[in-house]
């Protein structure tokens, strides 16, 4: 929600604080500045007999009202910030700064994408911006223009720190440390829980919230297992889906988020947000949130004040003095438990816990795009199907089934890779499996709501009932009739089709009968891809057909196991 612009409140009571600088008097000053010179001389402040100290205390004064006056009488300079919304909790901080230095900051506060939207129109009045972070601002410019387009902001500076971390109910933070061998929880366990509905989380809508497009690119780059920056062939249609399946709360920005779940008792047992927000929130609960920093690293923000006019250069000059003076930095680390980022200062015992790796941001924004499509609107929840077409003619009897069993099993959770905890099925899938020999044997479709679901699907899969025949094509005809009814009842539901057989089509449809029945099905349905995978003694001529009639791929799973192929097929249509 976006706020109006004020300015800061003048200040209530209380105690000075230790500052840099002495207090700067304005117009109700004892002070009145020297008659000015006659026409053509130079001011001779330091003739005439005057002593050097007094001389040296009026050059001071001079100097104290022209740095912090606008020109007009001895008023306080004023600048115009655009700013992220969770900075409302500086003001304090601000306020000190304006007693101190004469400069007013007002702050427009906005979520932090939305800002960055706006400074890249380049119609704006502002003098600065201070956001969380800048990532996402760079990577739309250089999308909209890269090094040729003038960039938003003169000059830049970091001011603070925070990682964005995940705030775990203790109960939920014990059964994630019991399951991970050295206890050490990272992005690819929480998303392994979420998709298991172990973990219900709540977190920003990446598309505006830089906590939670930050908090993306950690899970998507635990996902990808470079440990490097993201690139576009990183980010894959499914690996992102059991993590997004888990969230059960979101906002525009992180400040929204947690008065929803203040608002929100029991909906949530994870927030994922800034370490600082989750310092404060336990504060004011009863039992606080255990805060993990995940050990795969994290992604920081550094709250960098940018400078847009270059007129306005002299005060952002004496801003970013004062903010980052080691006695300024400890006050808002005291108030707003960010780390600081002058070295000098010793960091609260609070905030002693090492961010260890830095996550690379990507630098490309085509992954940025990507994250962002495959993620979608966290406020829409979306049940996904996939409709397997498995061969259960007489040649996949003994060691072939038992490795079509395998591939189930380390897709419900028997594969603990961090690969294998992102590419399992999750909460809220729709799973269909039908079985084919000559003719449609019998099919089984269950929406995953927890283990009991998955179990009942392997044994389904394991059990017995061979065809002499093998109707590849009829098969899958059944499966986009089944895929067309799905893409009607949702048009918004990610559908896919993935066909298992280990022979030849000798019975049913052939290729031609096929075609034509697809493509007189609606668009919807021939959007749905095929994903064949060539085993056994499968005809790879008739199967690189399917995939190019369907637009979908041929997976070879010859040189690899079933297990294989399926998570490949699930890691990257």
């Amino acid at each position: 929600m976006r706020r109006p612009a004020r300015p800061l409140a003048a200040p209530a009571e209380r105690p000075r604080t230790t500052s840099t600088r002495a207090p700067v008097r304005h117009a109700e000053s004892t002070h009145r500045t020297p008659p000015g010179p006659p026409s053509g001389r130079t001011p001779r402040l330091c003739g005439h007999g005057l002593a050097l100290t007094v001389c040296l205390a009026l050059l001071a004064a001079l100097a104290s009202l022209t740095a912090c006056s606008g020109g007009d009488g001895g008023e306080p300079t004023t600048l115009r910030v655009l700013a992220s919304d969770e900075l409302t909790d500086m003001e304090p901080v601000l306020t000190r700064l304006r007693e101190d230095t004469g400069i007013r900051l007002t702050l427009d506060y906005r979520p932090t994408h939305d800002a960055s939207d706006t400074l890249l129109t380049g119609r704006h009045s502002y003098d600065l911006a201070w956001l969380s972070s800048d990532r996402y601002l760079r990577l739309r410019l250089k999308q909209k223009g890269g090094p040729a387009r003038r960039p938003p902001a003169v000059q830049t500076t970091s001011i603070m720190r925070s990682p964005v971390v995940v705030g775990l109910t203790r109960d939920t933070a014990a059964r994630l440390r019991a399951g991970v061998p050295d206890g050490q929880v990272s992005w690819a366990d929480i998303a392994d829980a979420a998709a298991t509905g172990t973990v219900r989380f709540g977190m920003a809508d990446p598309r505006h919230s830089n906590s939670g497009l930050a908090a993306l690119v950690g899970v998507a780059t635990a996902a990808a297992g470079t440990g490097s920056a993201l690139r576009p062939e990183d980010v894959g249609c499914d690996r992102l889906r059991g993590f997004r399946s888990g969230q059960t709360l979101t906002a525009d920005s992180s400040s929204e988020l947690l008065d929803d779940f203040a608002a929100h008792p029991g909906r949530t047992n994870a927030l994922i947000t800034y370490e600082s927000e989750l310092l404060h929130l336990n504060e004011r609960l009863r039992t606080p949130l255990e805060i993990v920093h995940p050990a795969d690293g994290m992604v920081l923000s550094d709250y960098p004040l940018l400078l847009l006019d270059a007129g306005r250069r002299a005060a952002y000059d004496k801003v970013v003095a004062w903010l980052t003076a080691a006695g300024h930095q400890r006050e808002i680390m005291r108030d707003t438990l960010r780390r600081p980022v002058n070295p000098a200062v010793r960091r609260d015992a609070r905030l002693a816990a090492p961010v260890g790796n830095a996550l690379y941001f990507p630098d490309d924004p085509a992954v940025l795009d990507r994250l962002l499509a495959d993620y979608g609107d966290p406020r829409r929840r979306v049940a996904d199907q996939v409709i397997f077409l498995l061969d259960f003619s007489g040649s996949m009897r003994g060691a072939r089934t038992e490795a079509l069993r395998a591939a189930f099993a380390a897709l419900s959770g028997a594969d603990t890779s961090p690969t294998g905890k992102f590419l399992r099925f999750h909460q809220g899938e729709r799973l269909t499996v039908a079985r084919f020999g000559g003719r449609l044997l019998d099919e089984r479709t269950v929406t995953v709501r927890g283990p009991a679901d998955l179990e009942g699907l392997q044994r389904y899969v394991a059990r017995g009932g061979y065809d002499g025949s093998t109707a590849i094509w009829s098969a899958l005809d059944h499966g986009y009739g089944t895929a067309e009814r799905a893409v009607r009842e949702d048009p918004g539901r990610i559908v896919s089709v993935v066909l298992m057989t280990d022979g030849e089509n000798n019975a049913g449809l052939d290729r031609a009968a096929f075609t034509e029945r697809y493509r007189a099905r609606p668009a919807g349905a021939r959007a749905v891809r095929t994903y064949p995978v060539y085993f056994g003694d499968a005809d790879a001529a008739e199967l690189r057909q399917v995939a190019a009639v369907t637009g979908g791929r041929v997976v070879d799973a010859r040189e690899k196991s079933l297990s294989e192929a399926f998570k490949e097929i699930r890691g990257c249509h």
